[in-house]
């Protein structure tokens, strides 16, 4: 008998990613990205993040918010096989699931204890939208949680060399200091689908209230331009 459960947010991250574009496909693959997680009102007791500090890791379990559906396919098209082959939804990480929960393990840099906003956690290496939902945080426990010997099934083999970025130093100084070694780790991971080949093509992408304009010519990614967004 199927039964149906509900569950209340405790948190929300704070990311530069305005858009689903550019955000990368897993999470710490650019530990250089910053974000912020803030409880919601009801979860802001100092109490419940005591002994957090002391671990480097920790879990998110969270929601593609944008990515909820009434029904779902037991099959998707995984962006890492170029869009071409069909995986069952269980053997991939697609945002588009029964219930289109994610999981990602970040770096804990610190644990603020903010006068209006309690407890923050600011974490590293994040693949989640600006306020994408949180609905539980745990430690990361290296001894169990590391399995340094597990294969990767259709993924393994498939991992790319990072590109080189060009990005003019007048260019580079338009976004905030503090986002800026995220940017640069964001375009290295080429965030293009692994389909479009284009070297003409100029790519946009949504970052730190900034639009990115890129060109990608073999292993070389050039930015264009930078524009403050409207």
């Amino acid at each position: 008998m199927s039964q149906k459960f509900s569950m209340t947010p405790i948190a929300h991250i704070h990311s530069d990613f305005a858009e689903k574009f550019g955000v990368p496909r897993q999470s710490g693959l650019v530990p250089q990205l910053r974000g912020r997680v803030v409880f919601e009102p009801g979860y802001r007791n100092p109490d419940a993040v005591r002994g957090l500090e002391d671990f480097s890791h920790i879990w998110l379990i969270w929601q593609f918010s944008q990515a909820v559906r009434e029904d779902w396919s037991p099959t998707v098209r995984p962006p890492r096989l170029g869009g071409n082959r069909r995986m069952g939804v269980f053997a991939t990480r697609s945002p588009f699931r029964p219930n289109a929960m994610g999981l990602s393990s970040v770096q804990l840099d610190r644990v603020e204890l903010d006068p209006q906003l309690g407890p923050v956690l600011h974490v590293r290496g994040a693949d989640l939208m600006d306020g994408t939902p949180i609905f539980d945080i745990k430690p990361y426990l290296a001894y169990t949680d590391s399995h340094p010997q597990a294969t990767g099934g259709f993924t393994d083999g498939l991992a790319h060399a990072p590109l080189t970025v060009d990005c003019a130093r007048l260019l580079l100084e338009r976004i905030p200091a503090d986002s800026r070694e995220g940017l640069l780790g964001v375009l290295a991971g080429d965030p293009r689908p692994r389909y479009q080949e284009d070297p003409r093509r100029v790519y946009g992408l949504a970052f730190a209230g900034y639009n990115i304009r890129f060109t990608v010519d073999g292993d070389r990614l050039t930015v264009v331009d930078v524009e403050e967004a409207r």
